[in-house]
């Protein structure tokens, strides 16, 4: 599909593109549609950074490169562990005895799609040289600031079950990931397919096509932009996040930045099944990824294993649903 740089690209236009976007990560992702269409809204919305939380080998990586490779932008990979530094994410000055200066060596943060891989067995200062370009999309380096490529998306992996040796991620930058997902794992046809894909091109890899350009991405995020969200729906999501501020349940419930995740990822949810307005359905769709990692629960809930998910389930069904009008 050929879009015309000099004219805004329209909601219709934007979910044409995220279908052929997706469809493109499935001839190398089988059966994980949903898991994938909750990603590309994340990509979608400003400042959308991705936790995959699940077991090793559920091809994490591979939906991380494949979306790399659909949308046409530069990804780089950094296997976190014990010993890596700030400076190996970063980058620094590095002396040319030939030039006689200081030269500027980046590290693998300047890039388009970074795979954080295993976030959690890194040591907190390391962890926390992301905390900056995850936010203000730059890095400092010997005082002087560096902005990092546009779009800068992060999609962090780790390991719900091996612990020894790791070093969970603080609060402050659990916050800072738009959503947390699961991929799972594939039921027995699914896996079946698996297997038929890799008899059938008698090789480990799968080469996808750039279906866009870094450039029509960012158009694709102004298009979301001008998805209407009725005042009623933005009231029912600012409830849901207070709700879990007063449940007995919680410690500390969601920030604000919780309730402009839920407002950012139903929009992109709307842009992306072609329309120009948000549902109270769309906000739903986002409660558990965008919520559930927000939320921090009385430690006296961990003996009778109340999950954060069912937290935050008790607080959607509290909350009264708004009817729209027909129109809306």
């Amino acid at each position: 599909m050929t879009m015309n740089q000099s004219a805004p690209m329209t909601i219709e236009e934007t979910a044409t593109l995220c279908a052929q976007v997706i469809g493109e990560i499935e001839k190398a992702v089988v059966g994980k549609r949903q898991v994938l269409s909750l990603m590309m809204a994340a990509f979608l919305s400003s400042g959308g950074h991705i936790l995959l939380e699940d077991y090793p080998g559920l091809a994490k990586t591979l939906i991380a490169n494949s979306f790399a490779e659909a949308l046409g932008m530069n990804f780089k990979r950094i296997q976190f562990t014990p010993d890596l530094l700030p400076g190996d994410i970063t980058g620094g000055y590095v002396y040319n005895s030939n030039q006689n200066q200081f030269l500027l060596r980046k590290g693998p943060i300047f890039t388009n799609i970074l795979l954080a891989d295993e976030i959690n067995r890194a040591s907190p200062k390391t962890q926390s040289a992301l905390l900056e370009a995850m936010q203000e999309h730059q890095v400092t380096l010997e005082g002087e600031t560096q902005g990092l490529p546009i779009p800068f998306i992060v999609i962090a992996t780790q390991n719900p079950i091996e612990y020894e040796g790791t070093f969970p991620l603080p609060e402050a930058q659990l916050d800072r990931f738009i959503v947390r997902l699961s991929i799972g794992y594939p039921k027995p046809e699914e896996e079946d397919e698996i297997l038929k894909r890799r008899a059938d091109r008698k090789q480990d890899g799968v080469s996808l096509r750039a279906v866009i350009t870094p450039d029509i991405f960012l158009s694709m995020r102004a298009a979301v932009e001008e998805v209407y969200v009725h005042p009623d729906v933005r009231r029912y999501m600012v409830d849901l996040v207070a709700k879990t501020r007063l449940s007995r349940q919680v410690v500390v419930g969601v920030s604000p930045r919780g309730s402009l995740a839920l407002f950012k990822l139903a929009r992109a949810w709307a842009a992306m099944h072609g329309r120009r307005y948000v549902t109270p359905d769309d906000v739903k769709q986002f409660t558990h990824p965008a919520l559930a990692h927000r939320v921090i629960l009385d430690p006296s809930l961990w003996e009778v294993k109340t999950t954060d998910r069912a937290v935050i389930d008790a607080v959607v069904q509290s909350v009264p649903v708004p009817v729209l009008p027909p129109e809306q």
